[in-house]
């Protein structure tokens, strides 16, 4: 439930905060008083494109904070899957927009953006303005109204999953069944790139193995050098004795005195330690020699291998990962090609299949629209009935179309509001207050399929006045007993059954306009509801009326 709106530097709104209580409540207040700046500001907290034209003149920014309490089920799920909490059972979103940098949004003080809050508004309000009139008029839109009475979004999710199933194959048998001469192209050309990367042989690692061994034939004359000379100073050569002759020598000095001397021990397994790490330094040199001595191939040779590489690497890939992928591609491709009928005559028989289990579920879902159609139409009727339309005549129309997202079925309400006139499509018969009242019944029907606390209905009773508005007015009270109703309305009619009233007016002060929002209480109430009847001139028969209405 919508516990308080605080709004600031929105329009001619400088800063308000507006406490709704549950039941119905009502703001009333002169045309262009600021009423629509009120479901403006709630419709940003709902996540809802916006505009830097709400932004107060003369401000940089504008802020819009909404408090809820008792939030339903629905809502608290969805605030749990975008990782947000409510320990407390209070949910606070805040939106600012701003002239000069990207808008901000907050859940609970924690960072969130306008998908989060649309996600998450959907499951706690539910605005029905005049736009909502106009739905009436688009008749693609009339399913959805019969699929909600029918609580059909299984049924409807298992359809859609089969349908999206033959799309699928059916894209995929249409690209299947190109021309031979096409197909045969591509097989030649699948052929001559695997035959070309097959016989490349190359391996992952490859291409770096050669580039080293490159680096070791341009330097092997200098590298063979520098290890044969390092084995020398070791060894020794003919002539003289290398460091392990003469480390061996002074070794064997230090033995010779440890038993008159043995604190020389230490030092002689020192340098004895010594001696054997050289013995193996000098092994390993000679085996480096050895490695660069051999035969790893011309630099020809290598330099034609990289070439190569490189070369194929323009075609199939810049690494010889890549290459190899698109080698194993090519082979699955050529493979598919190769077995065509074979192939294609599966997928025909997937793609039938696909197509007949979306048909089955389609139809089945047909049916129980039929069913629902019946239900829906009754229902409205009754609704409507009530709403001072005892003559109309509601149907729903169905008929067959072509397999879509939705299933088969064209589905369009039809509406006759006077005796003997046959029902026709609602935007050829309707008028303003006919679609007011046909949208509340409608909105009426499907209440309880909503699992949403708060209801805003923004100017429902356009086109409508007297019993129909006092009707109207009943109808509203009758949907607030279970849950939170706001109205914008300009009817006292209305006004008149209001739980709490809230009066929107405007002033002037030093060449600026300022909007503000007041709670009004039974005096209050009765001058407003007088000003609603009376206008200008105010009677105290205008007064006396308006207390009457306030003890309906």
């Amino acid at each position: 439930m919508l516990k308080n709106l605080y709004i600031e530097n929105i329009a001619v709104i400088e800063k308000t905060s507006i406490d709704f209580s549950g039941g119905l409540n009502v703001l009333t207040g002169e045309t262009g008083a600021g009423k629509s700046i009120v479901i403006d500001s709630i419709n940003a907290i709902l996540g809802n494109r916006t505009s830097r034209d709400l932004i107060r003149n003369g401000s940089e920014s504008a802020f819009v904070s909404a408090e809820f309490d008792e939030i339903s089920p629905k809502a608290l799920e969805t605030l749990h899957e975008f990782g947000f909490d409510t320990d407390d059972g209070t949910l606070i979103i805040q939106r600012e927009i701003s002239l000069n940098s990207k808008g901000k949004c907050r859940i609970n003080g924690r960072p969130a953006t306008v998908g989060i809050l649309k996600a998450v508004g959907t499951y706690l309000i539910n605005i029905h303005g005049q736009h909502e009139s106009y739905e009436l008029m688009s008749p693609e839109l009339h399913i959805n109204y019969i699929d909600k009475l029918g609580n059909l979004k299984n049924s409807i999710d298992e359809y859609a999953k089969a349908y999206q199933e033959y799309r699928a194959l059916k894209s995929e048998l249409d690209k299947a069944e190109f021309d031979e001469a096409e197909r045969n192209r591509k097989i030649d050309l699948l052929q001559y790139q695997v035959s070309e990367l097959e016989q490349a042989d190359m391996y992952i690692g490859e291409f770096e193995e050669l580039k080293e061994q490159r680096t070791l034939i341009e330097n092997k004359e200098k590298i063979a050098n520098s290890l044969n000379e390092a084995h020398s100073v070791l060894n020794g050569g003919e002539d003289t004795g290398g460091i392990l002759e003469q480390l061996e020598n002074a070794c064997s000095c230090l033995e010779n005195i440890t038993e008159y001397m043995p604190d020389c021990e230490d030092v002689l397994k020192r340098m004895q330690s010594t001696l054997y790490e050289l013995e193996d330094c000098t092994s390993e040199i000679s085996g480096l020699a050895d490695s660069a001595d051999s035969d790893i191939g011309s630099l020809e040779e290598i330099e034609d291998r990289i070439d190569l590489i490189q070369r194929l690497s323009r075609k199939y890939g810049s690494t010889i990962e890549e290459m190899l992928q698109f080698l194993d591609n090519a082979k699955r491709e050529l493979e598919y090609l190769e077995r065509y009928e074979e192939n294609r005559e599966q997928l025909q028989e997937n793609c039938q299949k696909a197509l007949k289990n979306a048909q089955r579920l389609a139809e089945s879902l047909s049916e129980k629209r039929k069913e629902i159609s019946v239900q829906f139409s009754a229902r409205v009727k009754e609704e409507m009935t009530f709403l001072d339309m005892p003559n109309v005549e509601l149907v729903v129309s169905q008929k067959k179309c072509a397999l879509n997202a939705l299933g088969c079925d064209d589905i369009e309400i039809l509406i006759s509001t006077n005796v003997g006139e046959e029902p026709k499509p609602v935007a050829k018969i309707a008028s303003g207050g006919e679609l007011s009242r046909m949208m509340l019944a409608i909105k009426n029907v499907l209440a309880d399929k909503d699992d949403i606390d708060t209801l805003i209905f923004d100017e429902v009773d356009t086109g409508i006045s007297g019993s129909a508005a006092q009707k109207v007015g009943f109808k509203l009270k009758e949907v607030s007993k279970n849950r939170q109703v706001v109205c914008v309305t300009h009817l006292a009619q209305i006004a008149a059954l209001a739980d709490t009233h809230f009066k929107i007016h405007k002033t002037v002060s030093d060449g600026k306009t300022y909007t503000n929002v007041n709670v009004l209480d039974h005096d209050g109430r009765k001058n407003e509801l007088a000003r609603i009847i009376g206008g200008v001139a105010i009677t105290q028969a205008t007064l006396d009326y308006a207390e009457e209405m306030l003890k309906i």
